[in-house]
C-alpha cells in the first residue's frame, strides 16, 4: 500500500508545491516559450512527473507505472474513442456532396455578412465543435465567411471568437467527461454547473461578432437577431446540460439557434444590408487558402505552433472547406436540406433513444463495468482509499460507441460503401495520430500527479488563498487552455487540483472544477494551435501575432466577466445556482 504524503520535500508544503508544479511548468514553457510540439512537451512533462512521484513523493515504481497506464487507457477510452468517432462522422459528411448542400443552405438564408457571421461562425461552428473540434470549426467557418465576401483577417477573427461558447461541451462533452474522470465528481453535477455558466457567454458572443463585422452600426442594426441567437443558444445549453444529455448539449444548442434565427428573419430584417460584393473574390481567396492550408509548409507551421494534429487538421479542414464552399448561394430543395442535416438528426435520435429509462437501465447493466485498476493500492494522507484507483469502463453505453453506431447509420443513409467508410476511418486515425500521443501523455501525467499526491499538495498550497481562490480558479483554467489548446487537456491537468483547493477553502468542488472548464474556453481563441489553424485556413501565413493582438482584449474581457459570475456563485448572492 502507498499512502500519499502532503509535504514530502523538506517537510515543507510550500517547497513541495513548487516541486509538484514543475511538470506543469515544464509543459507550458516547452509549449509557450520554446514552441516544442505538443506530443513532445506532454511526454516530457509525464517523464518529470514520474521521476518526482518516485523520488520525491516516494511512490513505488510499479504503482507509478500502473498509474501512467491507467491515465493512458482513460485517454484512449473514453476520451479518444469519442474524438475519433466524432471526427469520423464529420469526415463522412465532407466526403459526400451533402456537406456542400449544408453550407449552401446556410448561405442562402441571408446576404448580410453580419447575419452570416452568426449563422456560420456561431451556429454552424458550434455544430462542428460538437463533433469535430481540433480546428475544424475555425477553418471551415473562416473559409465559408470568405466565400461570402468577408475579408480574410476579419473572417479569421470572427471564427476564432465564435469558437468559445460551445467548447466546454465540444466533441460530445469530452472536456466535462474528462473532468469527471480525474475528479470523481458526479458527471451530471459538473455538466449542470458548466451549463449554468457558459450560457452567459453565449448571450454576448453574437453581439461581439456583429460588432467586429460592422462596428457600432452592426450592433445598432442587428442586435435583435444577435440577442435571439445568444439567448436561444444559452437556454438550449442550460436545458440540455441540466435535464437531458450532456453529450448532446452543443448539437441541440446549435440546431435550436439556427431554427430561432430562421424564424426571426421571417418577421424581421435589418434596415441595411452589409453586402457581399466581394463574394466571388472571397471564393477565390477561400480556394487559395485551401491550397495554402493544405501545403506542407502550412502543416509544418501548424505543428511547430504546438500541435501537429491541429496543424494537420487545419490543412485538411481548410482543404475541405475550400473544395466544398462554392459561390452558389441558391437555396437547396427541402429534401436536400433534410439529407444535409441528417447526420446531426441521427446523432440526436441515437442519444435520445439511449436516454429512454429502460434502454438507459439496460445499457448501464450490460454496457458498463467498474473494477479496481490492477497494481494500484493507494490511500490519501488521511488514510482513506483514493477513488481514482477504481476504473469505470463503459463499452456499449459509451458516448464513442453511440457515435460509432450513428456513423454506421450515416454511412447507410449516404450509401457510403464499407470499404470507403473504413478508409475514411483509417485516415481519421492517421490524422489524429499526434493528438492520440498528446492526449494519452497528458492523461498519464494527470493520473500520475493525482495518484502520487502531487496534485493534492498543489491544491492544499493554493487553498492558502482562502476565498480569493474563487477569483484565481478561472485564471488557472484560462491559462491551461491558452497554452495546451484543449479544454479537455486543461481539465485533465487542473481538475483535481481545483477540486482539492476548493475543499480546503470551503468552496464547492463542483463549482471550482466546472469553472476550470467554463473559464478555460476564453483562452481557446489565443491558443497557438487555433491561431495557426485560422491563419492557415485564410491563407495568411505568419498572421498569428496579428490575430493574437486583435483577440487578446476580447479574451481577457470575457474572462473578467465569467470570473465575476463564478465569484458571485461562490457567495450567497448566486450560491443557489450551484448543484
Amino acid at each position: 500500500m502507498f499512502e500519499q504524503i502532503l509535504d514530502p520535500i523538506a517537510g515543507s508544503l510550500a517547497i513541495s508545491a513548487l516541486c509538484a508544479a514543475l511538470p506543469l511548468v515544464l509543459l507550458f514553457v516547452l509549449l509557450g516559450v520554446f514552441k516544442v510540439k505538443a506530443p513532445v512537451a506532454a511526454l516530457a512533462g509525464l517523464a518529470l512527473s514520474l521521476v518526482l512521484a518516485v523520488v520525491g513523493w516516494r511512490m513505488p515504481v510499479n504503482q507509478a507505472l500502473s498509474a501512467t497506464a491507467a491515465g493512458v487507457f482513460y485517454g484512449l477510452f473514453p476520451i479518444l474513442w469519442i474524438l475519433v468517432n466524432a471526427l469520423w462522422i464529420y469526415r463522412l459528411t465532407v466526403a459526400t456532396p451533402w456537406f456542400e448542400v449544408l453550407g449552401r443552405t446556410i448561405r442562402s438564408i441571408s446576404n448580410d455578412l453580419r447575419i452570416l457571421s452568426i449563422l456560420i461562425a456561431f451556429c454552424f461552428g458550434a455544430l462542428l465543435e460538437s463533433l469535430a473540434g481540433f480546428g475544424a470549426p475555425v477553418a471551415i467557418s473562416a473559409a465559408m465567411l470568405m466565400a461570402a465576401g468577408m475579408k480574410p483577417l476579419k473572417s479569421a477573427v470572427v471564427s476564432l471568437l465564435a469558437n468559445t461558447a460551445p467548447v466546454a461541451f465540444g466533441a460530445m462533452a469530452a472536456p466535462i467527461i474528462a473532468l469527471n474522470g480525474v475528479t470523481g465528481l458526479p458527471l451530471h453535477d459538473l455538466s449542470s454547473m458548466a451549463g449554468r455558466q457558459t450560457p452567459f457567454i453565449a448571450l454576448i458572443v453574437p453581439l461581439l461578432l456583429v460588432f467586429i463585422v460592422d462596428g457600432r452600426r452592426g450592433v445598432k442594426q442587428t442586435w435583435p437577431v444577435a440577442l435571439v441567437a445568444g439567448a436561444a443558444f444559452g437556454v438550449a445549453q442550460f436545458v440540455t446540460s441540466n435535464y437531458f444529455a450532456v453529450e448532446l448539449t452543443d448539437v441541440v444548442a446549435a440546431v435550436v439557434t439556427v431554427a430561432a434565427v430562421l424564424l426571426m428573419l421571417k418577421v424581421w430584417q435589418p434596415k441595411e444590408i452589409v453586402g457581399v460584393e466581394g463574394a466571388v473574390e472571397g471564393a477565390r481567396e477561400a480556394a487559395h487558402a485551401a491550397v495554402t492550408a493544405g501545403s506542407p509548409d502550412a502543416v509544418s507551421a501548424g505543428r511547430a505552433s504546438g500541435s501537429g494534429p491541429a496543424g494537420g487538421h487545419a490543412a485538411n479542414a481548410g482543404h475541405a472547406a475550400g473544395t466544398t464552399v462554392p459561390t452558389d448561394n441558391s437555396r437547396p430543395e427541402p429534401r436536400q436540406i433534410w439529407m444535409a442535416i441528417a447526420p446531426y438528426l441521427i446523432i440526436i435520435a441515437v442519444f435520445s433513444v439511449a436516454q429512454i429509462p429502460f434502454v438507459k437501465t439496460w445499457l448501464s447493466q450490460v454496457g458498463s463495468v467498474t473494477f479496481a485498476w490492477p497494481g494500484l493500492d493507494i490511500t490519501d494522507s488521511a488514510g482513506k482509499p483514493v477513488a481514482a484507483t477504481k476504473f469505470k469502463l463503459d463499452h456499449f453505453k459509451a458516448t464513442g460507441t453511440l457515435l460509432l453506431f450513428s456513423g454506421l447509420l450515416t454511412m447507410a443513409l449516404y450509401k457510403v460503401s464499407a470499404s470507403r467508410g473504413l478508409r475514411i476511418y483509417r485516415n481519421t486515425l492517421v490524422q489524429l495520430r499526434w493528438t492520440i500521443v498528446t492526449v494519452t501523455a497528458v492523461l498519464g501525467l494527470s493520473f500520475v500527479m493525482n495518484l502520487s499526491g502531487q496534485t493534492t499538495t498543489l491544491g492544499f498550497a493554493l487553498a492558502s488563498a482562502g476565498g480569493f481562490f474563487a477569483l484565481l480558479s478561472p485564471l488557472i483554467g484560462w491559462i491551461g487552455v491558452a497554452l495546451t489548446g484543449s479544454d479537455t487537456s486543461s481539465n485533465s491537468l487542473f481538475g483535481q487540483m481545483q477540486a482539492t483547493a476548493a475543499e480546503q477553502t470551503g468552496l464547492s468542488p463542483v463549482l471550482m472544477a466546472a469553472s476550470n472548464s467554463s473559464a478555460g474556453v476564453m483562452g481557446k481563441m489565443l491558443s497557438l494551435q487555433n491561431l495557426a489553424v485560422a491563419a492557415a485556413a485564410v491563407g495568411l501565413d505568419g498572421a498569428e501575432g496579428t490575430l493574437f493582438r486583435k483577440l487578446i482584449g476580447w479574451s481577457l474581457g470575457l474572462l473578467a466577466l465569467i470570473t465575476v459570475l463564478i465569484f458571485l456563485q461562490s457567495t450567497p448572492v448566486l450560491g443557489w445556482m450551484v448543484p
